[in-house]
């Protein structure tokens, strides 16, 4: 009996199954005029737009246009990409790491939180409540290395991680009790300590989708708005089904903005539909977005409720980051406390943060603060010239938005008075447009 050395073929196999579930990415900077046009083809995988689309994020990419289509076993996503100044990418370190993330998409990229003590908290948002918590953190020798905090219709979410300002190392368990007895009494409103929450966060997720995986289970979507609002970020979303081929359709129009893309997709995700179909596009100043979706179980939406639950829950996706106010930059040697102190400043002069991104892992305090006023206005120029004065006009800065965001806001208000009822028509014209390509009717005339 001759007996054959079967591992040459299982090898072979192997590789096969590699390369079969390893996405294949093409960059292509000379088939675009003003965008870097980027393909990923892969073995279907229903989580691989989010992850596509949160490489590109990170990357601080914006994404003008984008096509994607999952049918069958295969996926084929597009995405024409700029920089934040609207140019296409030249620097070959950005391009390589793209291919090299997008080209490794199926493994873990949430960041690690190794050595530090991840603390998450929900509740219901005041003006001074971030200098309240910080004071807390401080009191109790907390050193705070990373923080992002978004705040929506009332509510506020905040992911911090610590570590200990003597040890260095992560919280003890019996501290991280104190702490969080501490907080739940900061965080509670009107003595209703159930709108409180904290929790040291185990699982290692991306900082912004566990931000929308906090406000959601807090159900911000359900809430009234308690401060004013540009209402510029205020987005028209409608959900129609198409029985024929059975998927719900998702049309939204919104001002554009970065991250707005996988702040969308993030959340159908975890709501569990499922991207089958998608077509992505924005002019100078708006956004049209269409995804042909399905639950999880292969069903459309089935009811008049969960449809409006899909509309209510995406409106806040997108609102939760309109980063309304002032933009505040600090750049400041960190030291013991100074988190504390810049914020219990802000509460002073009666500014309300309303998003922040907190970094002092290179021992310099890098953050960002969005401020109004405490009903949601902007913050007069002469607190904000105060606020710096006190805090050294050396390390804090107004920062203007990127080059092409910088006229947005007056462009999209003289385009949306226009609109009127002309936006239904325009969604339901794009929606009979994208049936048309895809097969599903015979005109959309």
């Amino acid at each position: 009996m001759i007996h054959m050395d079967r591992r040459p073929v299982l090898d072979e196999f192997e590789k096969l199954i590699v390369r079969m579930n390893t996405p294949r990415v093409m960059i292509d900077n000379a088939g675009c005029v003003d965008a870097t046009r980027i393909m990923i083809d892969s073995a279907r995988n229903d989580g691989i737009l989010l992850e596509a689309v949160q490489v590109l994020t990170d990357l601080n990419l914006s994404i003008k246009k984008g096509y994607v289509s999952s049918d069958g076993r295969w996926n084929m996503d597009v995405f024409h990409v700029t920089n934040l100044d609207g140019n296409k990418l030249t620097d070959d370190s950005i391009i390589n790491c793209i291919e090299q993330s997008l080209g490794t998409i199926d493994s873990t990229r949430s960041k690690s939180i190794d050595g530090m003590t991840a603390l998450e908290l929900t509740g219901t948002d005041r003006v001074g409540l971030l200098s309240e918590v910080f004071a807390v953190l401080s009191d109790l020798s907390c050193d705070v290395v990373e923080s992002k905090v978004w705040t929506h219709n009332g509510r506020i979410a905040a992911l911090i991680h610590l570590k200990d300002c003597h040890s260095g190392s992560p919280i003890d368990s019996k501290k991280m009790d104190r702490i969080e007895a501490r907080l739940r009494n900061v965080l509670k409103a009107d003595n209703d300590i159930r709108s409180a929450k904290t929790s040291v966060s185990l699982a290692v997720t991306h900082t912004e989708r566990r931000l929308h995986q906090m406000m959601f289970a807090d159900r911000d979507y359900d809430r009234t708005p308690i401060m004013r609002t540009s209402g510029r970020y205020s987005p028209l979303v409608s959900v129609q089904n198409c029985a024929e081929k059975g998927y719900s359709v998702v049309n939204i129009q919104v001002k554009d903005r970065p991250k707005l893309l996988f702040d969308v997709v993030c959340t159908l995700t975890d709501m569990q539909y499922v991207v089958f179909h998608a077509t992505i596009n924005t002019t100078e100043f708006q956004a049209y977005l269409e995804f042909f979706i399905r639950h999880i179980d292969g069903t459309p939406i089935s009811s008049e409720a969960e449809k409006q639950r899909v509309i209510m829950c995406l409106r806040a996706a997108i609102e939760r980051r309109a980063s309304e106010g002032v933009r505040l930059e600090l750049f400041k040697p960190d030291k013991p406390g100074l988190l504390a102190e810049v914020t219990r400043t802000f509460r002073e002069n009666a500014m309300n943060v309303t998003e922040a991104e907190i970094s002092t892992a290179t021992g310099m305090a890098q953050n960002i603060f969005y401020v109004t006023d405490a009903i949601g206005n902007p913050v007069d120029s002469k607190v904000i010239d105060s606020v710096m004065q006190r805090i050294g006009t050396g390390h804090l800065r107004v920062k203007e938005l990127p080059l092409m965001y910088h006229q947005k806001a007056e462009n999209y208000d003289q385009s949306t008075s226009s609109l009127g009822g002309a936006v239904l028509v325009s969604l339901g014209s794009l929606f009979k447009r994208n049936l048309y390509h895809l097969g599903l009717i015979k005109s959309y005339y």
